[in-house]
């Protein structure tokens, strides 16, 4: 059996670049997961790239059918948020390894879903005044900045990813992302070393 690595982190954490540079990583061979959400896109966004951008309609369908591993609903400034990852055929642990971006949320359903032994955490952080920095950032870039949301959204890191909540799951190991290219030789060199060990 394969692997499938999860990578997490809080907001403006840099996991998003991180994500894109390791699915486009020849030499690792991983293939993408691609969620579902039904959030409005946001610009820079497409389609089956970051997510699949669905109706509520739609995961119900997904849900009826049993269709869906796991599941997150968020209460956020503009109503609830669903994220959600389908069982739909992308992923097939008896061919390929995998990676897909996620929350912690993400990572212990799906590896409940699929057994720990396959299933691997690919923690990122990155020191608070910094990360809100970048959040603000993004968010100023946005058509319709959503203020908001972007603080509403970095407590609630503060909680989800507590100390407690990754001791929980054993999510021991972190990657610093004060330096991306040093971040992901990193990051390169543990799934390389990870996927040796099949």
């Amino acid at each position: 059996m394969s692997k499938l690595f999860i990578v997490m982190g809080k907001s403006a954490t840099g996991k998003d670049s991180i994500f894109k540079k390791l699915k486009e990583n020849a030499a690792l061979g991983l293939k993408s997961v691609v969620g579902y959400t039904t959030r409005p896109i946001r610009n820079g966004e497409t389609e089956g790239v970051e997510y699949y951008f669905v109706t509520e309609e739609k995961l119900m369908e997904l849900k009826q059918n049993n269709k869906v591993i796991e599941h997150r609903a968020y209460h956020t400034m503009h109503g609830i948020w669903n994220y959600f990852t389908a069982d739909d055929g992308q992923i097939d642990l008896c061919h390929s390894n995998y990676i897909m971006i996620g929350t912690l949320e993400t990572f212990e359903q799906i590896r409940n879903f699929y057994g720990e032994k396959y299933v691997v955490p690919v923690y990122i952080q990155v020191e608070d005044g910094l990360r809100l920095e970048r959040a603000l950032h993004r968010e100023q870039s946005q058509e319709n900045p959503k203020y908001a949301e972007l603080c509403r959204r970095y407590l609630a890191d503060e909680e989800d990813f507590s100390e407690e909540n990754l001791k929980k799951l054993n999510i021991t190991k972190r990657y610093e992302n004060k330096d991306i290219d040093i971040c992901l030789n990193e990051i390169i060199k543990d799934i390389k070393q990870g996927c040796a060990d099949e």
